[in-house]
């Protein structure tokens, strides 16, 4: 501290004096860059408060309540896949920051449902309108309805073996959706009849594959372990783009050219079935390998197309459209998930997560809501379509990603050792003493300049 106040009275005397600055008199490498987003690793506080604010603004936005017969109606559903997966990171986040609240927030809800369940039936077989919310739990009719609930539920049962029996019901009818009903292309791969017949979507790796895996946890049944690499494999087929290392968004049977255009969230949701996909999936799988090695190839390819901001782009490899929050909170989360499990290296990789995150951050408002997420999108092949895409704060597929990033860049930092190094972020294999200088040099007008790890 004391050669810092040194460097900082002499650069003020030499202004005082109008004495030019130049190489000699002045150490310019040590000059303050004008960042867009902040840069350097937060500390655990600072990521808290973000991830704070914003469970506080959805207790208000997401009532766990009834009103009469029917779940009480907040500014957020209950029952969304955007909030399946808000389940899933908030019971993740508990267990890496040691803070009940969030597992509360989750269980409460889960559990609100779960009770609503059997009466909600009932109503719903006679009248379908009787209340929506319940209808996507009672009667699923789609990916969206059944898949990240249906992985939310799993957690929750696997957390609360007393209410095992409670979920249960709900959990296998998600499963019988998605593994016996949804419908698919000849060699099964999980498919759609919009916006064109035989239709694969990119967002349906994760609203069908991780629920199988963990239902393979749940059970023991090796054959659902077996579908989830199975189904992997399928949407790698046809949508992985080898030589940018990226997916495509949609893919059309009939068509004899395929159009790549790179949608960002559809590109978090196919690197979070991975990372979830590798969380349950036990060590001697034989499928195990390939998933982990499509892993890395995703990140490494993302990592080229990250913006200097620490975002990535609506179509991320179009510089041209916005920046979006929702898809650099997801692979953020995954590139920290993936240092802590030991899939990716922190030295190669960290400083990216951290300046992903450190862009996220900025996009949590003063009330807790997240900004600059992308809306619920359909397919196009133009690029139009994507880049016009509207963003709004009630798009609720930010608020679980944002939340889980988080959560996971707080486990991060408790496993690795960032350190400002002449001023960039760098990750090191053990902790560094912060005392000794790498090096030190005396130049004309400072004295005994050094800089440290």
């Amino acid at each position: 501290m004391k050669k810092i106040l040194l460097l900082i009275a002499c650069l003020l005397s030499m202004n005082a004096t109008a004495q030019e600055v130049n190489d000699v008199n002045t150490p310019l490498h040590l000059m303050k860059p004008q960042y867009d987003t902040p840069y350097g690793a937060p500390t655990v506080k600072e990521i808290k408060s973000v991830t704070d604010r914003v469970l506080s603004y959805l207790e208000t936005a997401m009532p766990d309540q009834m009103d009469g017969e029917r779940l009480k109606t907040g500014s957020l559903r209950l029952t969304s896949y955007e909030i399946g997966v808000l389940y899933c990171a908030m019971q993740e986040v508990a267990r890496s920051t040691g803070d009940k609240r969030y597992a509360d927030f989750a269980g409460r809800r889960l559990n609100l449902i779960a009770q609503a369940e059997p009466t909600s039936m009932k109503r719903l077989q006679k009248d379908e309108k009787f209340d929506d919310q319940m209808r996507k739990v009672c009667l699923p009719t789609a990916l969206d309805d059944a898949g990240a609930m249906c992985t939310g539920f799993i957690r929750y049962a696997l957390s609360e073996k007393k209410l095992h029996a409670r979920v249960m019901p709900i959990i296998e009818r998600y499963i019988e959706h998605v593994y016996h009903r949804q419908y698919r292309l000849k060699d099964g791969t999980l498919a759609r009849i919009r916006p064109h017949y035989n239709t694969v979507w990119l967002d349906d790796m994760y609203m069908g594959i991780p629920c199988l895996a963990w239902y393979g946890k749940l059970t023991g049944k090796t054959e659902y372990y077996d579908e989830a690499v199975r189904q992997i494999r399928l949407f790698r087929d046809k949508m992985w783009v080898p030589e940018v290392q990226f997916f495509r968004h949609g893919w059309v049977e009939e068509l004899q050219t395929h159009p790549v255009f790179p949608w960002g969230r559809a590109n978090g949701w196919a690197l979070l079935t991975m990372c979830e996909v590798l969380d349950v999936l036990p060590a001697d799988h034989p499928g195990r390998p390939e998933v982990l090695a499509l892993l890395r190839q995703h990140i490494d390819g993302l990592c080229r197309l990250q913006d200097k901001t620490g975002f990535w782009h609506q179509l991320i490899n179009d510089p041209s459209t916005y920046l979006e929050t929702s898809a650099t909170a997801i692979y953020a989360y995954c590139m920290a998930h993936a240092i802590c499990e030991g899939w990716i290296d922190a030295l190669s990789y960290g400083a990216q997560t951290v300046l992903a995150w450190n862009a996220v951050s900025t996009k949590v408002n003063a009330r807790g809501q997240v900004e600059g997420t992308c809306v619920g999108s359909g397919m196009g092949f133009d690029p139009a379509f994507y880049a016009y895409r509207p963003v709004h704060v009630m798009a609720a597929h930010g608020y679980g990603p944002v939340v889980w990033a988080g959560g996971e860049m707080v486990r991060m930092l408790q496993k690795t050792h960032p350190k400002m190094n002449d001023s960039a972020l760098h990750f090191y294999p053990t902790e560094q003493n912060t005392t000794e200088p790498i090096f030190s040099e005396k130049r004309e007008g400072v004295e005994d300049e050094k800089v440290l790890w």
